[in-house]
């Protein structure tokens, strides 16, 4: 089972009601959500862990990782609210202005992490769970202690509004990466990583010496690119879709290619250090694939795995 490991949140997305004014919808939501909904709808073993409100919007965030066959165990409830993202969609692109204050999923703590992960074989962390304390050093601690023997990918999704100390966040980012196999960032966060006046193609093996085994880093609409440690390195480009909106079209990224890598075999530590590059383009495909049905329908809605067979 692949254990996503972040946060789950309602995005408040405006819609205009009957009387023409703008109101808000509730929608079920989160990079780290968003990943494991796309990876139960493609068939994948998928749990969440997260920090899940009982109140109205917790119940509808838990009914729907029920619905797309996410395995539910992982949830650490609590009587705290929901986080709660109200986005902004203009052409396409999203804004947003978080409501997160002593959240049910930002106030975890370390010690609410679990001792013993039986059935995970691979875990995946990224979102503003990275971010926000004191749940950021939870997720820190429990790739610490269940990191070393599993297949970890991590998707920082670098928002640097979010990030209230810069030296605390880098040196846990840094920490995180170290432990990492998979590092799966925007070219964005890549310079805000490593900044500096290098090329990318300098920077990706900066990245790769910190510790991953395979670094992705994506741009938009020029595609995807995939690096080893060997010096290989892959690229995809994006499908063709009429752009509805990219809500979601990251984290669906990120669940094909570990529904790819997994399919294949290729989700442990040992297989990813010597991942063939034509595995790796595979799943940057497979990737690519999902993302662009999502973009091409409203909101945070990935595709089932009959969609692509269609």
């Amino acid at each position: 089972m692949i254990l996503c490991c972040g946060e789950a949140l309602i995005d408040m997305i405006a819609e205009p009601t009957v009387s023409g004014a703008q109101g808000f919808v509730p929608h079920s939501g989160g990079a780290v959500f968003n990943t494991a909904i796309a990876l139960g709808r493609l068939g994948a073993g998928v749990g969440l862990l997260t920090g899940l409100s009982t109140d109205m919007f917790g119940q509808q965030l838990a009914g729907a990782l029920q619905e797309s066959h996410v395995e539910s165990s992982h949830l650490i409830r609590s009587d705290r609210p929901t986080t709660l993202a109200f986005v902004k969609l203009q052409d396409g692109h999203a804004t947003y202005s978080f409501v997160d204050e002593n959240t049910a999923g930002r106030m975890l703590q370390p010690e609410d992490m679990p001792d013993h992960l039986p059935a995970a074989t691979a875990l995946y962390f990224g979102g503003i769970s990275l971010a926000v304390e004191p749940c950021a050093d939870a997720y820190a601690s429990l790739l610490g202690q269940h990191g070393a023997d599993r297949a970890v990918m991590l998707d920082p999704n670098i928002r640097p509004g979010f990030i209230k100390d810069q030296t605390r966040y880098r040196t846990r980012l840094n920490r995180m990466i170290a432990q990492a196999d998979i590092v799966k960032v925007s070219d964005e966060d890549l310079d805000w990583i490593i900044p500096g006046p290098e090329t990318h193609a300098e920077k990706v093996p900066q990245l790769l010496q910190a510790g991953p085994s395979v670094v992705i880093v994506t741009r938009g609409g020029d595609g995807a690119s995939g690096y080893l440690t060997d010096g290989s390195e892959v690229s995809v480009p994006v499908k063709s879709v009429q752009v509805v909106d990219t809500v979601g079209a990251g984290d669906t990224f990120n669940a094909g290619v570990l529904a790819a890598l997994d399919a294949a075999g290729h989700l442990t530590k040992p297989a990813l250090r010597a991942l063939p590059p034509e595995a790796l383009r595979a799943a940057l495909t497979k990737g690519a694939e999902v993302a662009a049905i999502t973009v091409s329908r409203a909101g945070a809605n990935p595709p089932w795995a009959h969609e692509l067979q269609d």
